[in-house]
C-alpha cells in the first residue's frame, strides 16, 4: 500500500470505515529489548536474561516488553500516513487496548490501521485508529485497541 496523504479534515472523512494502511515489519531485536529495559527501568528477566528465559521462560526466549511493542506503534505509523497542514497533532489516548500474545526477541512486527471514526470538536479532528500489531507468521496479535489522535489543521 501507499501512504496515505492527508491535507485536510475533508481527506480524512472519505476514509471513516476504511483501512488506512499496513506498514512494513520491524524487528524486534533483543539490543532494542535490552535498550527499552534501561529506559524504562524495567529489567526483569524474562525480558533481558537470554540463557535464564531458554530455560524458564515458557517461550524459550526472553520477550518484548508490552510497552516496548506498543511504543512503536508511532514509528509505524508514520509509515502509513502523512498529515500536512497542521498546527499540532496530539496523542489523546489509547481504547480497548489488550495485548493478545507475546513478541519474542528477534521477531518482527507491523501495524494494521483502519479509521474506525472521525468527528469535528469546534475545528478539530478527534480520529478514532483502530489498530493491530501483528507478528510475522503468527495468526493471533501482539496488539490492538484504538488509538485516539487530536489533529489540528491550519
Amino acid at each position: 500500500m501507499e501512504k496515505v496523504i492527508i491535507n485536510s479534515y475533508e481527506d480524512f472523512e472519505k476514509l471513516v470505515g476504511q483501512r488506512i494502511g499496513v506498514s512494513d515489519y520491524v524487528e524486534l531485536p533483543q539490543e532494542r529489548i535490552n535498550l527499552f529495559a534501561d529506559a524504562t527501568l524495567d529489567h526483569q528477566w524474562i525480558h533481558v536474561d537470554t540463557e535464564r528465559a531458554k530455560v524458564d521462560s515458557p517461550f524459550h526466549s526472553t520477550i518484548a516488553h508490552g510497552y516496548l511493542t506498543l511504543s512503536m506503534l508511532p514509528y509505524m505509523w508514520n509509515q502509513i500516513i502523512e498529515v500536512n497542514n497542521l498546527k499540532m497533532m496530539i496523542n489523546y489516548g489509547i481504547e480497548k487496548m489488550k495485548f493478545g500474545q507475546a513478541v519474542l526477541s528477534g521477531q518482527r512486527i507491523r501495524l494494521v490501521a483502519d479509521l474506525q471514526s472521525l468527528s469535528n470538536l469546534r475545528g478539530v479532528a478527534k480520529a478514532e485508529i483502530k489498530f493491530a500489531i501483528e507478528i510475522e507468521g503468527e495468526k493471533k496479535k501482539a496488539l490492538e485497541g484504538v488509538a485516539v489522535f487530536l489533529y489540528y489543521f491550519n
